[in-house]
């Protein structure tokens, strides 16, 4: 081999050495939660002039400012926080970014966010503890009702499921507006809740189905976005509870099916919900209400409360006292009382975060399923 071909040689085995060389390893500890429970947040950024924090301990549109030493490493300590998880998120001189350095991330619709934990002593229900672990399956199916698209649905499966020849009750569990089908195990801890719950008697076993809430794209414009909860219900209706009876163990009947969700969801689990007592023995609302077409739509069921109630075996709504929409709760709950539904409503401390709603599924399906 002559001296040019060797020269040649050498340059492509240094460069695919160099291409296959990881980046260095950042060491930074971000969050960092101390004994006392108040965390450190840390990130890199030498160039940044302006770095903030923002938490969902905190009101809405606040930011906590952010020190920076002389290696360019921004970091604030806040605290103590009470025991519970926390989305979290910095901003760069103006992006909004994930902490780059917690693999804990929270997908959403648009800006993800980073997930804190702080745990509890005794540990929590939505924490991981030593007790039997069911399954979460991601599905995808493709829609017919929905332009052909192919969605994420997320089943958990309780612990036992596979070695049983039984039939389980079913909860349709849905997220809020923003979220994505991963949202109630990824930030809810759904699967871990339920886990627990069940391991302490407090729970029956049950499948929990988590589909895409979204029918028409996150963002749309109002006059799209209203199509949203009647199409996603007929979504619902035509092919989700037929896929799920198809490939699970479902228990049949009306006293085995729930339906729950979180602010958009608990909208549409109020309005399907009402819409289908004949199908549906148990509604959840956390953080929402029936929105402001729900008394003219379902006159006939509010006019015949000994009817409706005979129907519903558990209605509960819980929200935090910091939402922002916690009067329409309220005054969903108060014509309700005038209406004679019965039903019951449920206040934490709190706004419009995850920490709320894992309170209240850990609250709710400890109710369901009851004979």
């Amino acid at each position: 081999m002559n001296a040019r071909k060797l020269l040649l040689l050498a340059v492509v085995v240094a460069a695919s050495r160099g291409l296959a060389q990881p980046p260095p390893l950042d060491t930074l500890v971000s969050p960092e939660v101390r004994p006392d429970r108040s965390v450190t947040f840390r990130v890199r950024a030498p160039k940044a002039t302006l770095v903030t924090l923002f938490g969902a301990w905190m009101p809405l549109g606040t930011q906590e400012p952010m020190s920076k030493d002389a290696d360019g490493i921004w970091s604030v300590t806040v605290g103590p926080l009470a025991p519970n998880g926390y989305l979290y998120t910095f901003t760069v001189d103006g992006v909004t970014v994930a902490d780059p350095v917690n693999p804990d991330v929270k997908l959403r619709q648009r800006t993800s966010a980073s997930l804190l934990e702080i745990p509890a002593t005794p540990p929590a229900p939505w924490e991981v503890r030593d007790v039997p672990h069911g399954s979460v399956e991601v599905n995808w199916l493709k829609s017919k009702v929905l332009d052909s698209s192919t969605r994420q649905v997320f089943v958990y499966l309780p612990p036992g499921y596979d070695r049983s020849t039984a039939r389980y009750p079913v909860l349709y569990l849905l997220h809020g507006s923003g979220d994505v089908a991963a949202s109630w195990t990824q930030a809810g801890k759904a699967n871990l809740i339920l886990d627990s719950l069940i391991a302490e008697k407090k729970a029956v076993p049950m499948i929990v189905v988590m589909p895409l809430g979204h029918a028409v794209p996150f963002g749309s414009a109002p006059a799209l976005q209203a199509k949203n909860t009647p199409l996603f219900e007929e979504y619902l209706y035509k092919e989700i509870i037929p896929w799920v009876d198809a490939r699970y163990r479902t228990a049949p009947g009306r006293e085995n099916h729930a339906i729950a969700g979180l602010s958009m969801g608990g909208g549409q689990s109020s309005n399907i919900g009402f819409a289908h007592l004949d199908d549906f023995s148990a509604i959840g609302i956390f953080s929402s209400s029936g929105g402001p077409e729900f008394a003219n739509r379902f006159k006939e069921q509010l006019a015949d409360p000994k009817g409706t109630n005979a129907r519903l075996n558990v209605f509960w709504i819980g929200i935090g006292r910091q939402d922002a929409g916690y009067e329409r709760s309220k005054q969903f709950s108060e014509m309700l009382t005038r209406n004679q539904i019965r039903h019951t409503f449920h206040e934490t401390g709190g706004g419009h975060v995850w920490a709320v709603w894992r309170w209240a599924l850990s609250e709710f399906t400890p109710l369901l399923f009851h004979r």
